[in-house]
This record gives structure tokens, sequence and C-alpha cells, in this order.
């Protein structure tokens, strides 16, 4: 049976209810952001991976996407989406025969950041006579990948020497919580990020080397690295839903939080406790909640009457606050740590509107991991 305007007290759980007016407000807030600075909005689509949302960020005016996979790309390339770019290191055979082949259906534009990467790359686009465009990430202070400010220019320089290659720009993706971080400041952080990148780009250019683009930006610090000259792109991906990480950095209040988690009360074992059909298989586990300065893995909607404290595959334990007695069989909703990960566990979101569904939409690109 359709769910189609039907209450969301109707919905079968653990699900993923998405709002769709926060939904809209959010696409619209960074599309305005990015269009004020007069930079490109390439959101990143690893967060929803879901057409009819990428559909509507573009329909707002974002100049194409980002996406972590070349298998993600294929999906959105395959529905008629022609601008992508992969913000990823592509290294193994396979994978750059995979970006040659893609490259002749839409522009790809893919990431180096070694050697190895752009003699793979060389060969596959040359072998099928396709034109891969590359982009060189940069290591702006996460630690994560990229290389030193010391050996892009090499690497740029071996990009512009490969057949089947043409240098696109530089790229860098810092966020807004990493090693030696001066300040906890988004805003603060996006402007340095920005100012970073500017710089090296004309320490190339001054050097010979032809930088078209600079590709910066996460959530937090999109707004800020936009306002930075020179900048030509931002890639936030998380502001379309927002969730409980972004809140607490102060990027997102907690009416702007798109996607929620309906689940049941299936035990109550003690006064302050409730159990929920949601566990680690529904919300995300991969972020530690004291890391990122959260208590637990969740939190009802209202942010005080429960909290997800501990998770099995199919179980949740939720601290309820004095006062709060859900009885077995009642539904709550819950915000996730982060967003990301919990669409990616499931096959689909419910789109709904003043508490009434009006949409089903498949998480076109879950698990597509190459």
């Amino acid at each position: 049976m359709s769910m189609i305007g039907h209450s969301i007290t109707e919905v079968d759980t653990p699900a993923l209810l998405v709002d769709l007016a926060r939904l809209e407000k959010n696409i619209r807030r960074y599309a305005d952001s990015a269009a004020k600075a007069g930079v490109r909005l390439r959101p990143h689509i690893k967060t929803h991976k879901t057409l009819e949302i990428a559909k509507m960020q573009l329909k707002a005016g974002a100049g194409g996407i980002t996406a972590a996979k070349l298998s993600e790309a294929e999906v959105f390339a395959e529905a008629g989406i022609e601008d992508i770019f992969v913000a990823y290191p592509i290294i193994g055979p396979e994978k750059a025969r995979h970006a040659a082949r893609l490259a002749q259906h839409c522009r790809l534009i893919v990431g180096v950041e070694s050697e190895k990467g752009v003699q793979q790359l060389s060969e596959a686009a040359s072998q099928i006579g396709s034109t891969l465009l590359v982009r060189v990430e940069i290591d702006s202070g996460l630690g994560r990948t990229g290389v030193g400010q010391e050996a892009v220019g090499k690497l740029c320089r071996q990009v512009l020497d490969a057949p089947g290659l043409s240098l696109d720009g530089i790229f860098t993706f810092r966020g807004a919580s990493f090693p030696e971080a001066s300040s906890r400041d988004p805003q603060i952080l996006g402007r340095m990020e920005g100012e970073m990148m500017v710089a090296i780009a004309e320490r190339l250019r001054h050097a010979g080397i032809p930088i078209q683009e600079i590709s910066v930006g996460s959530t937090p610090t999109a707004s800020s690295a936009a306002e930075v000259p020179g900048i030509t792109e931002v890639r936030p991906g998380t502001y379309v839903f927002f969730d409980r990480m972004t809140t607490q950095v102060g990027t997102s209040a907690p009416d702007e939080l798109a996607l929620s988690i309906l689940a049941t009360v299936v035990s109550r074992p003690t006064p302050d406790l409730a159990i929920i059909d949601a566990g680690s298989k529904t919300f995300c586990g991969d972020v530690i909640p004291a890391n990122a300065g959260l208590e637990g893995y969740g939190a009802t909607i209202d942010g005080q009457n429960g909290v997800v404290i501990r998770m099995n595959e199919e179980h949740g334990t939720v601290r309820l606050a004095p006062g709060f007695s859900p009885e077995i069989g009642d539904k709550l909703l819950f915000f996730p740590n982060h967003v990301c990960t919990t669409v990616n566990l499931s096959d689909e979101v419910i789109v709904t509107q003043g508490g009434v569904v009006k949409a089903i939409w498949r998480v076109a690109a879950r698990g597509r991991r190459q």
C-alpha cells in the first residue's frame, strides 16, 4: 500500500523522514550564498545519494555535482547530470579505465595526488582516446589525502605533460575540525582555507602553471571560503539536511535539520530507559560522540527528552529525561549525529510536509563503493 498522503504516524519503522520545506530552504540558502559570492556551487551528493535532491540543487543554481566514487558519479551521469567532479584520488588500473570510459559520456573531473595516479589515468585515457580533466589535491591541514605545498608544482607539471589529461586546477578539503586548527570558528577557518588555496594558485601561475579552478569548502566553511577573491568553487554536502554535528559547530540551528529517524519503542526495561527498533544499522556509527562534542548517537528532535546512549545492530537504548515516559508502541523522532552515513544505510527516504507523506525517494547511489 502506498503511503503517499498518509500521516507520518502511520509510517512503518525505522524510517528516514525528510522535511521538504526545510530541505528546500537549505538548498536555497547555500545556492544564494554562492551566487552572492560569484562562485560555482558544486554540492557533494555523498550526503543524499538521491537523484531528486541533486536535480533540486541544480535547478536552484548549482553548476554540477561532486561525488566521492566513480560508481556514484555513474548513477548521476546515467540520470542526465553532465558535469561531475569525483573529489577523490583515482588509484588502480580498473578505476582509471572506469574514469576514462565515464568521461566519454559526461564532463568528468577527477582528483590526483600522486605520480602513480597521473600515470594510470593517462594510460587509461590514451588507450580509448578520451580526455580526463584533472585537479590536483592539496593537503591543507587535515592530514588525509593531498600533496604538500612544496610538491604541488611538480605534480601539476606531470599532469600537463601526460597524454589524455588536462589540468583543470587544484582542490582541497579541510573541514572545520583538523589537527592544529587555530580556531573553532568555521567562518575564520573558511577564510583561511580560501586564502591559502588562492596563494598557492598564484604561486603556480607565476611559475607558468595554468590554474583555472580553485575548489574548496565544506558545509561549515563554504560560505566564508566563497568570499575569498579568487576562489571559483565550493563543495558543501551536508547542508541539504544538516545534522547534530553541523549544529554543534554553529552552522545550523535545530529547526533547520531536515532529516530525522522515526523509530518505535519496543521495550521499556526501566523507568529511565526505552529500547527502540533502530540501532547501528539505522543510526550512523562512524562518529564517536565525545570526539564531536555530542552526547549519544542521536537525540529526540526536541533535544531533551531522549538520547540514544547505546546501539546494537537492531536495538537503540534511549535514556529518557525525567517526566518523559513513552509507552511500548509509541513512535519517536530522532536527529542523527552524522547524516551522510545514516542515509547510506537506507534504501529510501520518506519526504514529508506538514506531517503528511508527500513522496518516497530511492537512495539511488546507496552502497556504491568503487
